[in-house]
């Protein structure tokens, strides 16, 4: 497997410091990984306004969260194969299978699904209502659409900046000129 680019820079040093942090700073924090799961049912709620929204003005081939799921067989481990840690202690539980199967295979995946799919959702929604480049928005590439609300109203495209009329993450007449030359 080739590491992305983004994989091999700007990396985070975490493992190297864990060993270093008081065990009782490192047990508050595996109480604060669990307690964005309170926010689930709002995020789940919000990406799903945020997706019919965008069915109801008209969006077609929009991604569903299913897209943002690794399929099931794509884990290497099941219940039968899960490994565990060694403990220090017998009610640790990083020496359940069960512990390990939950987070591995539905907490963790789902949330970074949810959260990507999410993104990707408002990305959309702000390239349709708001095709108005600023500092960070080509990183909104991966939600492209055919033509921003402003794009639509030929009258009113013309009072966007050129940067904004011939963008092509939302004025795909540009894109397909630029693959073109």
């Amino acid at each position: 497997m080739k590491a992305c680019d983004s994989c091999v820079s700007n990396r985070v040093e975490i493992g190297k410091n864990y060993k270093t942090m008081p065990v009782w700073v490192r047990a508050i924090g595996m109480v604060f990984i669990y307690l964005p799961i309170l926010t689930l049912p709002f995020i789940f709620l919000s990406a799903y306004l945020s997706y019919y929204h965008l069915l109801m003005m008209g969006a077609k081939d929009v991604k569903t969260l299913k897209d943002y799921l690794p399929a099931r067989e794509t884990h290497r481990y099941d219940m039968k194969t899960q490994i565990t840690m060694d403990g220090s202690f017998k009610a640790s539980t990083s020496q359940s299978k069960t512990f390990w199967m939950l987070n591995c295979t539905w907490y963790c995946p789902v949330s970074v699904g949810l959260f990507e799919w999410h993104s990707y959702l408002v990305k959309l929604v702000e390239n349709f209502w708001c095709p108005f480049t600023h500092g960070t928005k080509e990183n909104y590439c991966n939600a492209n659409i055919d033509k921003s609300f402003w794009h639509i109203y030929p009258s009113d495209a013309v009072k966007l900046h050129e940067d904004d009329l011939k963008n092509p993450i939302w004025n795909e007449d540009e894109a397909f000129k630029k693959e073109s030359e």
